[in-house]
């Protein structure tokens, strides 16, 4: 079932723009869907709740994909008119989308699991779109799965030594061409959330990450790292959650 919402609503944002590659960055890559979306599911999975799943900033669909193996209800919202075309055409009616910006969308009901992923630094307001969440969409006794890029990621700390940033928070003229807003750390993370109202039940890292993005899609295409050499860097990241490629909380509402 596709659900498509007009907003009424002047946004100086483009948000079709700020999914397109640019000179500095690509918006995904694919560390991203072949490496990180499977250690993402597999940390999250523990703590999924039996029903609903809501996914916030579903992109293209290719995270979307993986949880339709799990759950029966799935629902999307995605603010990009062109990414979610693409996400339809893939998955079909299987999926329930909304096309808005979260924080004028009008969702029908509640959710056992809600995800957002690689979406808060993306956002003008983000612990009013996490109230939102608290308030409104989370059933009692469901969670949120948020998850973000990691601001002391050695792969930025060492970016920071090589005079490539300012900074492990700092945000690049290519990621703010992307839309990013900020670059959490877990401490900057969980703030957000507490300041929303919600409770975080368990925080952790995944994927120990010391190369860049574009560094590991050419080394997925050889033969230098091996599978077990993966599983040692996930491993690895949930003893220094501090040292990985994303961070992420679990939450439940709070009052």
């Amino acid at each position: 079932m596709d659900i498509a919402l007009d907003v009424n609503m002047k946004n100086s944002r483009d948000f079709d723009r700020e999914i397109i590659d640019n000179a500095g960055r690509n918006y995904f890559y694919g560390f991203d869907y072949d490496v990180m979306h499977p250690f993402m599911l597999r940390s999250f999975q523990p703590f999924f709740r039996p029903g609903s799943l809501l996914e916030l900033g579903s992109y293209k669909g290719e995270f979307t994909r993986r949880f339709m193996d799990i759950f029966d209800d799935v629902s999307c919202v995605e603010a990009s008119e062109v990414a979610i075309a693409e996400a339809r055409a893939k998955l079909g009616g299987m999926v329930s989308y909304f096309h808005a910006p979260f924080e004028t969308v009008e969702l029908p009901k509640r959710y056992d699991n809600i995800i957002l992923t690689h979406v808060l630094e993306h956002l003008d307001d983000p612990i009013t779109v996490l109230k939102r969440i608290n308030d409104e969409w989370l059933m009692e006794g469901g969670r949120l799965f948020l998850a973000c890029p990691n601001a002391n990621a050695p792969s930025r700390q060492i970016a920071v030594k090589m005079g490539l940033i300012s900074h492990n928070a700092a945000v690049t003229p290519a990621e703010e061409a992307h839309g990013h807003r900020c670059t959490y750390s877990l401490d900057t993370l969980e703030r957000d959330a507490v300041a929303a109202g919600l409770k975080v039940l368990h925080r952790s890292g995944v994927f120990f990450k010391a190369l860049a993005n574009f560094q590991w899609d050419k080394l997925l295409q050889t033969d230098i790292v091996t599978p077990e050499y993966m599983e040692g860097c996930y491993k690895l990241g949930q003893q220094y959650p501090d040292l990985c490629s994303s961070i992420f909380l679990v939450c439940e509402a709070g009052n």
